[in-house]
């Protein structure tokens, strides 16, 4: 036999395969795993057990702080403190103890004192435990007392620290005298705790909002379940993950709890793509098991990959932002994004070749299992072509009228209204503010050379933004260090304090580095707001260059990319008047902060772009299939909104589910996530990819396909259809 004999006899179809088929990659993929299902379905039940494992260690053991910015000074300035000052850090955990009968240091109020000190010094991960100071930690009137226990360990043990120790302190109120830790370990404790109730509680409210939106989307019980189990072996995998990683390195608790909402969104839309072409390709082009996996995969599961690898780079670009929390929440973010793929792209090909007809269990009287066109969205995608600018100016209309108040959006880091007011870290908070002064719960931590420490002593005399400050500390060591903490005048909300911290910065001698809790939010915030310009551009030029190599086409991947602008652009304007003004404020249950948190749109932006950019490949995918194979822009643009247009909808529908479930409960922070991600997707969806942009491709007409012979060579050669 000849070697060219081999070759064709090496690459003839099965005969599971029409004559003249030929699978791509992805659907040699595809079959390779059905014909070794026994070796898959072991790999996925070791991955899911063996890292199931880990999976309920995820909310004690992930970090629970990590807001700063890496090499800021305030972070300098906390890490001497921690070292040379006994821990008299920002991390310091405060326990404020306050009678209404009479000085707290007499009588049951200095038993209670005795009994705090005596479990402070009991915990190995405190340090130095100071005794309330008159004048410094004792109020003006004897009532109200804070006894310092100092940092022994970094800030995330802290957070453990004080998640361990609050009950058992809170329990030694009696009659009389009330005991609430606070601080900013307390804090990060308290809103972490809160946030997580939130988030499962939302979870739980999700799931069969999703499953009934699912069943619609499917009309079949079975092939609506898939998408969550598909979803739930790729949570179970990350958690565990997550944990493994936390041993190297500090992986946040937002990490997970971001995973899950976006695990649960982006594995859905991965599976009802899938299952949707499957479908269609088994029950109504009636294709074998193994031609209809096989071009599922070549088709649906290569937008899926493109798709996947979007939210990946847009993602990635979070990274840029020096800080452990997003850097760590955007990683767990795509780890999880990365089981999901991997399960849509190995687990759920094999599933659908094992059920296969099954899948359409328990269907609804009127679902036509192998239908792939729609004739409602084809009907749409002609109502779309034949009055272009109307649509399209009245999609352009509404998101630019809602993306108009950004120009007056304001931003800031959460204030200690994201807590419960019955939060300890709150109480304490308060009671701090009400007896210390309204900047006492901010105090300024100055570390300077004991040589200047003087001259920094007057230099915080005399700035009209402090209101006072206590004489320099020592250190216990021979560094030749000095700690001065300062009291401000303002909240350590108030944007004033920024200005304090500036004038001081430039008025202090030269070795004074400025630190304390509220001053690294501002140090985080200032590196927030000189990162984010840098992020955006890094996630839209990745994001064009993504699409332009998966559709070989300058101009629609350019304009498919600036589109989803718009709809990042609206939904932050609409959290201006929601956070900001206050609009709804009592209806969604939240006191308004007068801004939104400083890390919202550099890290909402990156997660709304890859959902806008998920919806945009899947669109654009199905618009490039029908060119190959018709190279007539009218069939291209009808045919991709009439066979993905029922997906887009029902995954937005879903995502815009699971995202306004979180604005329901629990503290700010998720409140603002599910509102800004839900306003989001619901603009993206229904206005950007399902009007806008087939309207773009309507107006460009063949030119949205064009592309120079130079770049052709370039790039891989990546088609989406067979025949």
């Amino acid at each position: 036999m000849t070697p060219t004999a081999t070759r064709r006899h090496a690459t003839a179809p099965p005969p599971e395969f029409d004559p003249g088929f030929r699978p791509g990659p992805l659907g040699r993929l595809g079959v390779w795993v059905t014909d070794h299902a026994r070796l898959v379905s072991l790999v996925w039940v070791l991955l899911i057990v063996g890292l199931g494992i880990f999976a309920p260690k995820v909310e004690h053991n992930l970090s629970g702080a990590g807001w700063q910015a890496n090499s800021s000074e305030s972070v300098e300035a906390r890490e001497l403190a921690r070292e040379h000052f006994g821990g008299n850090a920002s991390s310091a955990i405060q326990v404020v103890v306050q009678s209404t009968d009479g000085p707290v240091t007499e009588g049951e109020g200095k038993q209670v004192l005795a009994e705090v000190t005596r479990m402070l010094e009991a915990e190995p991960r405190i340090a130095d435990v100071l005794a309330p100071q008159p004048g410094a930690t004792l109020s003006a009137d004897g009532s109200t007392a804070i006894v310092l226990a100092g940092a022994g360990a970094d800030t995330n043990e802290m957070v453990r620290v004080a998640t361990d120790l609050k009950e058992d302190l809170q329990d030694l109120s009696i009659d009389g005298v009330e005991v609430n830790p606070t601080g900013s370990s307390l804090l990060w404790s308290d809103f972490n705790e809160a946030n997580l109730e939130a988030m499962l509680k939302s979870e739980m409210v999700s799931w069969p909002v999703t499953l009934g939106i699912l069943v619609l989307a499917f009309g079949a019980l079975v092939a609506a379940g898939l998408p969550l189990i598909l979803t739930l072996a790729g949570l179970v995998a990350s958690a565990g993950s997550l944990v493994l990683i936390n041993e190297l390195v500090p992986v946040s608790i937002w990490a997970m709890n971001f995973a899950m909402m976006f695990a649960l969104a982006l594995g859905i839309d991965y599976a009802l793509f899938i299952v949707v072409r499957y479908r269609a390709a088994r029950m109504g082009w009636h294709e074998s098991k193994q031609q209809a996996i096989a071009e599922t995969m070549d088709t649906a599961g290569k937008a899926v990959l493109l798709s996947g690898l979007t939210v990946l780079v847009s993602l990635s670009a979070v990274m840029l932002v020096p800080s452990p929390s997003f850097r760590s929440m955007a990683g767990g973010i795509m780890l999880s994004v990365i089981f999901v793929l991997g399960a849509t792209l190995t687990l759920l090909p094999l599933v659908l070749f094992k059920l296969d007809h099954r899948i359409n269990k328990f269907a609804l009287k009127w679902v036509h299992t192998g239908e792939h066109r729609s004739p409602k969205f084809a009907a749409w995608g002609e109502r779309l072509w034949k009055r272009p600018l109307v649509w399209g100016l009245g999609s352009l209309i509404v998101l630019v009228a809602l993306a108009a108040p950004i120009f007056g959006l304001k931003t800031a880091m959460p204030s200690i209204k994201v807590l419960p007011e019955d939060a300890s870290a709150r109480v304490g908070y308060d009671i701090v503010q009400e007896q210390f002064g309204e900047g006492a719960p901010g105090t300024l931590q100055v570390v300077a050379d004991a040589e200047e420490a003087d001259a920094t002593g007057a230099a915080l005399a005399d700035d009209p933004g402090i209101a006072g400050a206590m004489p320099p500390m020592p250190a216990a060591d021979d560094s030749g260090l000095v700690l001065i903490q300062a009291v401000p005048t303002v909240d350590p909300s108030d944007p004033t304090l920024g200005e304090t911290v500036d004038r001081l910065r430039a008025d202090l001698p030269d070795s004074a580095l400025v630190g304390g809790a509220a001053v690294e939010n501002l140090d985080l915030k200032t590196q927030l707001d000189e990162s984010t310009p840098l992020v955006i551009a890094v996630v839209m030029v990745l994001g064009f260059l993504l699409l332009l190599v998966a559709l070989q086409a300058p101009l629609i991947s350019l304009l498919g990319t600036l589109v989803s602008l718009l709809s990042t652009a609206a939904a932050f304007g609409v959290a201006r008047l929601i956070f900001q003004e206050g609009w709804g404020a009592d209806f969604f249950g939240f006191e308004s902060q007068g801004f939104l948190d400083a890390w919202a749109p550099v890290f909402f932006f990156a997660m709304i772009f890859a959902i806008a950019m998920d919806y945009t490949v899947f669109l654009l995918a199905s618009a490039k299939e029908h060119y190959e194979k018709s190279h007539d822009p009218q069939e291209a643009m009808v045919g991709s909104v009439a066979h993905s247009g029922r997906v887009i909808f029902a995954a937005g529908a879903v995502m815009v589910a699971v995202f306004f479930t979180f604005a329901l409960s629990g503290p700010l922070p998720p409140k603002e996530m599910g509102i800004v991600l839900g306003v989001a997707v619901l603009l993206d969806a229904f206005l950007v990819r399902l009007v806008l942009l087939p309207v773009l491709l309507r107006l460009t007409g063949k030119a949205a396909w064009w592309s120079p012979a130079w770049l052709r060579k370039v790039l891989p050669n990546i088609t989406f259809s067979h025949g």
